[in-house]
């Protein structure tokens, strides 16, 4: 009796020791998708292997530092900086300032996100990605980075929105004449199928507005970045994201093909909104996805950003209120600078009235027969 008790213990300390372990050497994928106009990634080679490597989820935040311009943590390895030299272009002038940096919850097979989609299957990618902790970015400075999220969700959308979208995928959406906003969307997958999307349906409509909600926050921040290419202030530009949508999909009833059709009509849209930015931002963008089949109940966001401003003290002594009115403090001023002119004045004038009565003798310390042993 006592040794099965010891024999259950052992299995048990054993699986709970190897557990976080498995959990966190296959914790998802990573693809990094270079610009159109530039090449900020090196050439990709013949041989996949060498250029799949395993990368800690600490190594791609990393890498998003690098590519936004700045230098990554003083925590990065040497190991991790060969990693980053393999994928990344070492020239430090040659960076794109911008990144799209989207977290995908739910994707159980990696493979399927490279079969059919040729933006996907071309890019550098890495499908071992060990670290289930969460990572945050840091950043100087919050005027030094531009952060776009595209977390908000819309539940607001119209059918013109639908039916736009629909348009862009090559599909369409029949509406339905009875009840607004519960109509079917059918669009056209690279792998061959027609997948249709009823909005009467709960998960399939949870998924659609995901998917809305991501189109419009990327058209928003496309935007915003017409807005700051007009303006004096140049910042780095960072557009990030988690998109749990397709767990939607997943936790409905006898769903698996409709599951991976969603995953197919995720990577199209992808590849479209992608298009979009390389367009805007004449090709001066890398989009960094990171997918894995965990879900935000179980981790919550896995990246995230921290700024670190160096001005706290300044501005905490800025914000502080005055007891005196505004007059008052004008008053202060001006009697202070002129106080500070008047003093500089009377002090310019009587040097030079010494310097102009000066006695033409030999001064002894400037003239004396120095002698330095």
């Amino acid at each position: 009796m006592e040794f099965r008790v010891y024999s259950v213990l052992s299995l048990f300390v054993i699986f709970f020791l190897i557990s976080p372990r498995a959990r966190s050497e296959d914790s998802g994928s990573v693809f990094f998708i270079d610009g159109t106009d530039h090449q900020f990634l090196r050439t990709r080679s013949s041989d996949h292997e060498v250029e799949n490597p395993s990368l800690l989820l600490q190594e791609v935040g990393a890498a998003v530092s690098i590519l936004l311009g700045f230098a990554p943590s003083s925590s990065l390895s040497a190991a991790g900086s060969s990693k980053l030299d393999a994928i990344l272009v070492p020239n430090p002038f040659n960076r794109p300032r911008a990144v799209l940096l989207l977290e995908v919850n739910g994707i159980i097979d990696h493979k399927q996100i490279s079969q059919y989609n040729n933006m996907f299957s071309n890019a550098f990618r890495s499908t071992n990605i060990l670290g289930s902790d969460k990572v945050e970015i840091h950043f100087p400075d919050e005027d030094d980075v531009s952060l776009v999220l595209l977390d908000e969700l819309s539940e607001d959308c119209t059918e013109k929105e639908i039916s736009a979208y629909a348009s862009m995928m090559g599909g369409s959406y029949a509406p339905d004449a009875q009840e607004p906003l519960n109509g079917v969307l059918t669009i056209p997958l690279a792998n061959g199928a027609m997948m249709k999307l009823h909005m009467s349906k709960k998960s399939e409509r949870e998924y659609i507005m995901a998917i809305l909600s991501l189109v419009r926050n990327v058209e928003r921040a496309i935007q915003m970045h017409d807005d700051l290419s007009q303006s004096p202030w140049n910042p780095a530009e960072l557009l990030m994201g988690c998109f749990s949508g397709i767990k939607a999909l997943q936790e409905q009833n006898g769903a698996e093909s409709i599951f991976q059709d969603g995953v197919e009509l995720l990577l199209a849209t992808l590849t479209k909104i992608l298009g979009s930015l390389q367009e805007a931002y004449k090709g001066q963008i890398v989009g960094v996805i990171y997918s894995h089949s965990r879900t935000t109940q179980e981790l919550g966001k896995t990246l995230d950003v921290v700024f670190t401003s160096h001005h706290a003290a300044r501005l905490l002594v800025e914000d502080k209120a005055l007891n005196a009115s505004l007059a008052e403090v004008v008053l202060v001023r001006r009697t202070l600078a002129w106080v500070t002119g008047l003093i500089l004045l009377l002090s310019t004038l009587i040097g030079i009235y010494y310097l102009l009565n000066m006695p033409l003798t030999r001064d002894t310390l400037l003239y004396s027969n120095v002698k330095l042993d």
